[in-house]
């Protein structure tokens, strides 16, 4: 559907907010491999699956690697679910198709079934503190969380740990109702060196694509984990 011809006026306001306004605001614009990156994590968190066909090929066309898409799909399985992830990885892998990028990409696995648990606990720890060699033990969800979520994926190669911070934070921001987490990982990315000043600027990036409330709760969470 052509919506510059049904939606004239509403097409007008909003791609002169998110696409100039907001890309162009002084002290709040990020360099494009990282906009991309945080957008497309936003919409996955968001379930925005018509707005991800339509911001996926942009992303590429301006550089995105197809590894970091691809690897900010699969992580997103640890903070949406299946449910809600798979649909992304369908449609990824249909643009990839008509962009006649390969789908089978190299692998970035640096972890095996034996060590998964243990490389994953040293990943919490390097993010989170020295206090998360010991948090694994304190029921089955957090062992898992240690050797699925980390273990699997946040020590894969392809994005290093402060873009997986970052898209992990944008998965939180999104979906709203997560402010704990997304109080926590506000904390874990600034610990990669992802600033005050930085998170914010991904807020304002991404607040086309997810509104005004999420947003500010995202900003209060911000200056929660900072103080």
């Amino acid at each position: 559907m052509n919506y510059y011809e049904t939606d004239p006026e509403f097409m007008e306001r909003f791609e002169h907010f998110a696409f100039d306004e907001v890309v162009n605001e002084e002290g709040q614009q990020l360099e494009p491999g990282t906009r991309n990156l945080a957008i497309l994590a936003t919409l996955i968190g968001c379930q925005g699956l018509e707005a991800y066909k339509e911001m996926l090929p942009r992303a590429l066309d301006d550089g995105l690697s197809p590894v970091a898409v691809k690897e900010t799909v699969y992580q997103a399985v640890d903070y949406l679910g299946m449910g809600r992830m798979w649909q992304f990885l369908n449609a990824t892998n249909e643009i990839f198709s008509e962009k006649k990028i390969a789908l089978l990409l190299p692998s970035q696995a640096t972890t095996t079934m034996e060590d998964r648990l243990e490389k994953g606990v040293q990943v919490q720890a390097e993010i989170f503190g020295e206090h998360m060699q010991e948090a694994w033990k304190s029921g089955h969800i957090n062992r898992w969380l240690a050797a699925n979520c980390f273990g699997d994926y946040y020590t894969r190669t392809g994005l290093d740990l402060a873009q997986r911070e970052l898209i992990t934070f944008c998965f939180l921001l999104a979906q709203g109702g997560c402010e704990p987490q997304l109080t926590a990982h506000a904390r874990g990315n600034m610990n990669m060196g992802n600033n005050k000043e930085f998170l914010i600027k991904v807020v304002s990036q991404c607040l086309p694509y997810i509104g005004y409330p999420r947003s500010l709760n995202a900003i209060a969470c911000i200056n929660q984990a900072a103080e």
